[in-house]
C-alpha cells in the first residue's frame, strides 16, 4: 500500500464485535480473565490498550517498520531510547537539537552515567574523530531544530554498523511523509508525535518505531517498566490526525516553499539568513533532494540583531506566537527565548543560532494571507 492508504487503514480493521469503521476508545484499566489463566491477550492498560496498539501499527506502518511504540510525550521515547544504554556508554549527537533533548541528556542522564559529545553529525570527519572505545549510539536529528541543517542519514547508518552502534533520527520535522530513515538503514526513528504526525496542536505524545526485532523487545520491556504511556484518548485522537497527514505535509511544504522563494527573491536586504532545505541556495539542497521527499514547513530567519526578531516577533497576526510547531496554524518561535534556552550561549553560538533568529512553522491557510503577514512583520524592522 502506498502512504494514504497506509495512513487511514494500517492498524485499523472495523471493530469486531460492532463493525464500527473508527477504534473505540478503550478506557479501561485491566481486562477480565475468562477463566484462571485464560485472556483474551489483554492484561493491564499500562501494558497494553487496543486503540494504543492500533496507533503503534499505524506509526510502524507509515515508518515502513515492523514494530512501533507510544508514548506519553516526545520525551518520553527519547528517554526509553536512552534506557537502551547502561552507565559509561558514550553517545555521539548531533549538536543543534531539540532543547529538550539537551536538557534531557546533559542535566538527567549525564548524572547517571552517559557521556554524550555534541557535533556537527553533518561533517562525516568531525563523525569519524568523535567515536570512542565506549561508543555506543549516534543520534542524530535531521534537518536540526532550528537551524536546519542536514546529515547525511546513508553514512550515518553505515558508520553505525561498521562500528556496532544503535543509530537514531529523529524525524520530527520531516514527518513519516517526507523522509523513512528506517529504508535508508537508520535503527530506531522517534517522533514528537505532538508535531506534525498529530498535527493540531491539541495532543502531547511520542513514538518510536524500529525493524529490530531486537531492540523492539527491549523497547517494549522499558515502556511497560517505566510507564510513560499516552492515554486511550489521545492516542484515538493521533490515530484520526494521521488520516490526513499526507494531506497536511502536502500544504505545510506548499507554503513554506512559497514564502521561502518569495522573501529570498524580494526581502534579502531585511534578512541576514534564510533557512529553508527546499532553496537551491541551502547549502545541502542537493542532499535534501536525495534523502527527503519534501522540504517540509520550517523555515528559520536571522534577522540580524534580538530587536529586529523581537520586532518582526510581534508585528505578526496570524502566527501564533508560541512554542511547539507542526499544527495546521502557522506558528511563530524565538528559540532562544522559548524551545533553545536550556541550551548554553556558547553551545548555540557554536552551531549558529543567535538572538536574532526566528524559526517559522508554517501552516495550512492560505499562502496569501501567511505572505501578506510575514510583509507586514518585516515592515516593523
Amino acid at each position: 500500500m502506498k502512504f494514504s492508504t497506509k495512513a487511514i487503514h494500517a492498524g485499523q480493521e472495523p471493530d469486531p464485535t460492532t463493525g464500527a469503521v473508527n477504534i473505540p476508545i478503550y478506557s479501561t484499566s485491566t481486562y477480565a480473565n475468562e477463566a484462571f489463566g485464560v485472556s483474551k491477550g489483554y492484561d493491564y492498560g499500562r501494558s497494553i490498550n487496543p486503540t494504543r496498539t492500533a496507533l503503534e501499527k499505524n506509526l510502524a506502518a507509515l515508518e515502513n517498520c515492523s514494530y512501533g511504540f507510544c508514548f506519553s510525550s516526545g520525551m518520553g521515547a527519547i528517554h526509553a531510547i536512552a534506557c537502551l544504554l547502561q552507565a559509561g556508554d558514550h553517545v555521539i549527537v548531533t549538536s543543534n537539537v531539540y532543547g529538550g533533548t539537551f536538557r534531557i541528556f546533559e542535566r538527567i542522564l549525564r548524572k547517571q552515567g552517559l557521556d554524550f559529545s555534541w557535533i556537527d553529525t553533518s561533517n562525516q570527519d568531525i563523525v569519524e574523530k568523535t567515536l570512542k572505545s565506549n561508543t555506543k549510539m549516534i543520534y542524530v536529528e535531521t534537518p536540526s531544530n532550528p537551524m536546519l541543517t542536514l546529515t547525511d542519514l546513508s553514512y550515518i547508518a553505515g558508520f553505525a554498523k561498521k562500528n556496532k552502534l544503535i543509530s537514531v533520527c529523529d524525524n520530527t520535522f520531516m514527518s513519516p511523509y517526507f523522509q523513512n530513515p528506517v529504508d535508508i538503514g537508520i535503527d530506531i526513528v522517534v517522533h514528537s508525535t505532538t508535531k506534525y504526525i498529530n498535527g493540531h496542536s491539541d495532543v502531547i505524545g511520542g513514538c518510536i518505531t524500529t525493524n529490530n526485532k531486537e531492540i523492539a523487545e527491549q523497547l517494549k520491556f522499558i515502556q511497560n517498566s517505566v510507564g510513560a504511556v499516552p492515554s486511550p484518548f489521545d492516542c484515538f485522537l493521533t490515530l484520526r490526525a494521521t488520516k490526513t497527514l499526507a494531506l497536511r505535509m502536502e500544504r505545510h511544504n506548499e507554503n513554506a516553499m512559497k514564502i521561502a522563494e518569495n522573501l529570498e527573491r524580494n526581502y534579502s536586504s531585511k534578512i541576514k539568513k534564510i533557512l529553508y532545505p527546499g532553496l537551491r541556495s541551502h547549502l545541502q539542497y542537493e542532499l535534501a533532494k536525495s534523502q527527503m521527499r519534501g522540504f517540509g514547513g520550517m523555515i528559520s530567519l536571522d534577522l540580524g540583531s534580538f530587536d529586529n526578531a523581537i520586532k518582526f516577533f510581534n508585528g505578526l497576526k496570524i502566527f501564533a506566537r508560541a512554542e511547539s510547531l507542526g499544527g495546521v496554524e502557522s506558528l511563530v518561535c524565538h528559540p532562544v527565548s522559548m524551545t533553545h534556552g536550556a541550551v548554553p550561549k556558547e553551545e548555540r553560538e557554536k552551531f549558529g543560532l543567535t538572538d536574532g533568529l526566528v524559526r517559522l512553522s508554517v501552516g495550512v491557510e492560505d499562502y496569501e494571507d501567511l505572505m501578506e503577514d510575514v510583509v507586514n512583520a518585516l515592515g516593523k524592522v
